[in-house]
């Protein structure tokens, strides 16, 4: 039977996803086959596994950390926002189908056995089992048949550590005001607090700690400091979106309202002199050296809130002399038209940028496969990339067509079946493809980079990156290596009633 801990916080990016990762990478570390586990995750960066199933992101960089293939057994619920009251429902990574917030209240009792069913099968394989919560345990408007905070708890009887941000301010009443709104028997589960993103001197904050220990009559069992780590954020509270300085090449992403899986963008985040700006605005626009349109919840709604404010006439304006490029919803916004027969998203039909020779036409099923092979022999400012090889994955509810004149950018090869098809359209300097994840392999990246500087007359010597699976690596190592100075690991190990040998890493 596997051991389980759980971490749950006082709000939303309190910090419990990195500290799911931290913890999983040190068990693995130690010698112990650990596993995330998230019973739901409300996410619009997905990612696809290998047998064609959907799940969050933020467990596959979990699962990583932990040394594992990632599973939809880890996050069994799947929830994708398509508007502000409603979401797609994705269980054991298909869709089910769309609901309102209020329906979904109702019905979300109902997927108890299939949390339990997911949780059990990962005990088979994982020693220890490392669970996120969702939110905070203390929304007592949401508590009734919770799934995903202490009833999940309570469910598969998982002792919980309560973690606080002191960056945003207010820790100590974060903490205290969260174990005050619990039940009793609740109380009694949390085992330990940590406090997370503390930035100074330890010393001027002891005396609140040791208050904070009477008070609340539990231990702190970390203060973790701000780290510089680069590894994914939370898609909804992302602090990414903020960044708006230019470095020598410049690259701005379109930030869509419903914008999803601007994951397909950290690599460039990475390279040296390379700026990375989402803008919502054409005065937040500039003049970029590429523009990148990435993925989206609802396509045609949020093309609609480009020609609204102004971004679809600029972008088309700048693809004159300035490289585009479109990632799955961005790749069909650049056709001619996306029609909607079966009311997948809004219904009807919209015309598109009209910057490339290709029609979508949005369905009823989803399709989600990995995939990888070349790119085709290519136009433009990016023609370097020409043969190179590719890997990623698809998501997305449209089928394109391309007329005569659109040339693919890439041929692809399906892993799930070995099929092969064309995929994707360029003409000139605008580029669309429908895989995501096409960055992060090889040097497809740096290649892009030094296309565009070579196109603004400057030399680009960003060194030779990283591989990025190696990078991550390392970012991995280090969130470990900060957690096993801060925390105090000889208590959670208690806590698991596993033992284990100190490890120095």
């Amino acid at each position: 039977m596997s051991k389980s801990i759980m971490i749950q916080g006082t709000m939303s990016n309190a910090g419990k996803s990195l500290l799911v990762a931290g913890l999983c990478r040190i068990f693995m570390q130690d010698g112990f086959s650990a596993a995330p586990f998230k019973s739901q995750n409300m996410a619009l960066n997905s990612y696809i596994t290998k047998d064609g199933l959907e799940m969050g992101r933020a467990q596959v960089i979990q699962a990583q950390a932990a040394g594992l293939e990632p599973s939809v057994l880890m996050n069994p619920i799947l929830l994708k926002p398509t508007n502000d009251i409603g979401s797609q429902v994705i269980v054991n990574g298909e869709v089910l189908g769309n609901m309102n917030a209020r329906d979904y209240f109702t019905y979300k009792k109902k997927l108890v056995p299939v949390i339990k069913a997911a949780y059990d099968k990962l005990q088979e394989t994982a020693d220890i089992i490392v669970i996120e919560g969702a939110g905070s345990p203390a929304e007592i408007n949401l508590k009734e048949n919770d799934i995903v905070n202490m009833g999940l708890a309570k469910l598969v009887d998982a002792p919980v550590l309560l973690v606080g941000d002191i960056d945003r301010g207010g820790v100590f009443a974060q903490l205290i005001g969260t174990l005050m709104l619990l039940e009793k028997e609740e109380q009694e589960r949390v085992k330990g607090l940590i406090i997370n993103k503390f930035r100074g001197d330890k010393t001027i904050l002891d005396p609140g700690i040791s208050m904070l220990e009477v008070k609340g009559g539990k231990p702190v069992v970390g203060v973790i400091p701000y780290m510089d780590i680069s590894i994914e954020d939370e898609d909804s509270l992302t602090t990414r979106f903020e960044k708006k300085e230019k470095a020598l090449i410049d690259i701005a992403v379109i930030r869509f309202p419903r914008i999803s899986n601007f994951t397909d963008f950290d690599r460039f985040e990475q390279l040296k002199d390379v700026s990375v700006r989402y803008v919502k605005s054409v005065a937040e626009l500039g003049s970029p050296d590429m523009i990148l349109l990435p993925g989206s919840k609802n396509t045609m709604g949020d093309l609609k809130w480009m020609r609204q404010n102004g971004l679809e006439a600029a972008v088309k304006k700048m693809s004159e002399s300035c490289v585009v490029f479109g990632i799955c919803g961005g790749y069909q916004m650049l056709g001619k038209s996306i029609s909607d027969p079966f009311c997948t998203e809004e219904g009807g039909n919209i015309r598109g940028m009209e910057l490339l020779a290709i029609d979508t036409v949005l369905k009823k099923d989803k399709i989600r496969t990995q995939v990888t092979g070349r790119f085709c022999s290519l136009g433009g400012e990016l023609s370097s990339l020409s043969g190179m090889e590719i890997e990623g994955y698809e998501i997305h509810m449209g089928v394109s067509s391309r007329e005569a004149e659109a040339s693919p950018i890439s041929v692809l090869t399906d892993k799930k079946d070995g099929a092969d098809k064309a995929d994707g359209a360029f003409l000139t300097n605008v580029y669309g493809t429908y895989v995501h994840g096409i960055f992060d392999h090889g040097e497809i990246a740096p290649a892009i980079v030094r296309c565009l500087a070579e196109k603004k007359g400057i030399s680009y010597d960003g060194g030779r990156p990283m591989d990025h699976k190696i990078f991550r690596e390392t970012q991995y190592d280090k969130l470990a290596k900060v957690l096993r100075e801060y925390l105090d690991m000889d208590y959670i190990y208690d806590l698991l009633g596993v033992e284990h040998k100190r490890v120095d890493w």
